[in-house]
């Protein structure tokens, strides 16, 4: 049996709530975070990082293997740090009841260098990188900077006489690529588990002109302010005191028993219906039943942690109020707005709802018409798959550039008639798609002059991204694919440029919350919430949809005429999105954009995200690749089709 040990990455976990300590890595707690490093690689091309930045140090010497063998992994790293000059990769640690591995460790005698690598970006002027304006540290950034510190913890007690420098090594989105097909130079075989299964098609940053997109930020600044207490690591816990009792309460395998708080609503350790009717356990549920006596009737209830976007939720938890049924319209200052449904109005509803049991939905009908009247027929539909990846495609790009793969386009014409218009997907490795795709999106969208729709703000978003890297290009049409973009979008509020085109696109997003709400939604407004509440109040769309597609006149550019989009299961229609087959085996779309959720500029899409990973940084056989991009086709077919019947259920219920 391996040792239980406080390593890096539990002592994290601990910082985040001390009681997981208790439920990871035991296999009768769901967890909805499930740890596959070859699929995490994939997504966030951490890997990549890595890689580059053992590049600076040649002479490095990596240990791997034995990955639970922690005696074993800290008795090699001695012997090589007898040395007086080493640099190790995966250098190991073992103090008392503490266990750590580091990235990068540099040794010149006793001067010591600490590599911590991320695959996150910075700038190096933002002097508020790490700390905030008014000194405390950065959210985003809290837990790696105590990371590095429990890292340099554990080897200064090791070493009391060595002099050590701490450092984050990040992608520094000041730097340009050196060469092209950066981000090909590292790939990944499914073996990988962080140490191996990483192929170099170099070995050297001499290969590559001698530079790197890398760069390193001292940290030891920070991290002596954690070890002395300004930082709090744990409630009223400093950085000594919570390793010492992490440890303790880890390595004994005892429950910590940390108060519950508005926290627990993102807990990774909920288990679902079907999940516990497997037997498997939600200690989630265990928190809230020793600490608050909770029964299983309370978990039924529906809660503050059910509603969208309640900011005042945190305070109203500290006054004891949970339950949706002890909520009144002062607790969550209820603010009306014209003519349409506002933050608190919706929030209200929801609650309302909830408390009475109504399953009605609540349409501003009237208003949702007059919004409708201004849209300009054929109306079209559009959605689009991106990846933000650490290391650059070409020579002069720079780190976690936007990257536009694939869009889908469906049309709809006064008549109601619904067709898959057009659809681009660029997959092929090292090949960086931006622009051929915005030309793309131009044929598709100027066969007519009618609305364009988009659902939030990531298309957007993404177009002004594209039309940033036109400026830096040589496009020969640059200026022309320019026009076209501001024609369709509007600026963001940080850009250089201002504008706001004749067909900015509409966001059906902006349209669902200003004038509908369905308590089948729950406290999501996400597509993949709205479709099934239309399609389960819609007798219309239930026997359109429930007839094959080629039946009901509907084209489709990847699925075979005789699908049928409806499923009902128990009275209610099963959403079209659990009807696709997943792109990974084990591995849902929720695992995927949990598992990708705290990237940087990335806030869903996980599963097309991770497949692009895949297609781009793995070897694979041709029919694979096929597989994997009719399965991405599929998939955001689906999303503008999606649109296409929200769309369908709003002009049946203003007719």
């Amino acid at each position: 049996m391996s040792q239980r040990l406080l390593t890096k990455s539990r002592f994290k976990l601990a910082l985040d709530c001390p009681n997981k300590l208790f439920y990871t890595k035991k296999k009768e707690y769901a967890n909805k975070q499930l740890e596959d490093p070859f699929l995490e690689a994939l997504a966030q091309g951490g890997f990549q990082v890595e890689e580059l930045a053992r590049l600076e140090y040649p002479e490095g010497i990596l240990i791997e293997g034995n990955d639970w063998n922690y005696d074993l992994l800290a008795a090699q790293t001695a012997e090589l740090l007898q040395q007086e000059n080493v640099v190790i990769f995966e250098a190991a640690f073992k103090f008392e009841n503490l266990f750590i591995r580091t990235d990068i460790l540099v040794k010149r005698g006793n001067n010591i260098q600490l590599i911590e690598v991320k695959a996150k970006s910075f700038e190096p002027e933002d002097e508020n990188l790490l700390v905030g304006k008014k000194g405390g540290l950065v959210s985003g950034w809290k837990p790696y900077l105590f990371d590095v510190a429990f890292q340099r913890y554990v080897i200064q007690q090791c070493h009391p006489e060595w002099k050590i420098k701490s450092y984050l090594m990040l992608a520094d989105k000041s730097k340009e690529s050196p060469v092209e097909g950066l981000n090909q130079l590292f790939r990944i075989s499914k073996k990988a588990d962080n140490r191996t299964g990483i192929t170099r098609k170099i070995n050297s940053l001499e290969e590559i002109g001698g530079r790197s997109v890398l760069g390193k930020v001292p940290v030891d600044e920070i991290l002596d302010d954690i070890e002395s207490g300004k930082h709090m690591c744990f409630e009223s816990l400093d950085f000594l005191e919570s390793i010492k009792v992490f440890s303790e309460y880890y390595v004994e395998d005892k429950y910590f028993n940390a108060p519950v708080s508005w926290n627990c609503k993102g807990c990774e350790f909920k288990a679902t219906p079907e999940e516990e009717a497997e037997g498997m356990k939600s200690g989630y549920k265990e928190c809230w039943s020793k600490q608050m006596g909770w029964k299983e009737e309370d978990f039924a209830k529906a809660s503050t942690f059910d509603v969208w976007d309640f900011r005042r939720g945190s305070k109203l938890f500290e006054e004891g109020k949970i339950f949706l049924d002890g909520i009144s319209e002062d607790d969550i200052g209820l603010n009306p707005a014209p003519g349409k449904i506002s933050r608190t109005e919706r929030q209200w509803i929801q609650i309302e709802k909830s408390v009475t049991g109504d399953t009605t939905p609540h349409i501003l009908k009237e208003e949702l018409r007059q919004e409708m009247s201004k849209w300009k027929f054929p109306l079209n539909f559009i959605d689009f798959e991106t990846s933000a990846t650490a290391l650059p495609f070409n020579k002069g790009r720079r780190p976690y550039e936007q990257v536009a793969f694939q869009f889908s386009h469906h049309t709809v014409d006064e008549a109601g008639n619904v067709k898959h218009e057009s659809e681009y997907i660029n997959f092929e490795p090292g090949n960086f798609p931006n622009f051929e795709f915005v030309r793309e999106l131009k044929k598709a969208l100027s066969k007519n002059k009618g609305s364009i729709f988009r659902y939030a703000a990531h298309e957007n978003s993404i177009l002004n991204a594209i039309y940033y890297q036109l400026n830096d290009s040589d496009e020969p049409d640059k200026e022309e694919l320019q026009e076209f973009i501001k024609t369709i979008s509007q600026s963001t509020k940080n850009s250089a440029e201002k504008w706001c085109g004749d067909r900015n696109m509409i966001d059906l997003l902006d349209v669902v919350k200003d004038y509908y709400y369905d308590p089948y939604m729950g406290g999501s407004n996400s597509i993949k919430a709205v479709l099934p509440a239309v399609l389960n109040s819609s007798a219309h769309l239930q026997e359109k949809y429930s007839r094959p597609i080629a039946v009901i006149g509907l084209s489709s550019k990847n699925f075979d005429p005789r699908h049928v989009w409806l499923q009902i299961e128990n009275d209610k229609v099963l959403s079209p999105y659990k009807m696709l087959p997943p792109l990974f085996a084990d591995w849902d779309e929720e695992q995927l954009d949990a598992t990708v959720s705290g990237m940087q500029d990335i806030a869903d899409g996980g599963a097309a995200l991770t497949a692009y990973g895949k297609l781009q940084y793995t070897d694979m056989p041709e029919e694979e690749r096929l597989a994997i991009k009719q399965s991405l086709l599929k998939y955001c077919e689906l999303d503008t089709l999606a649109m296409v019947m929200i769309w369908e259920y709003f002009r049946r219920q203003t007719c």
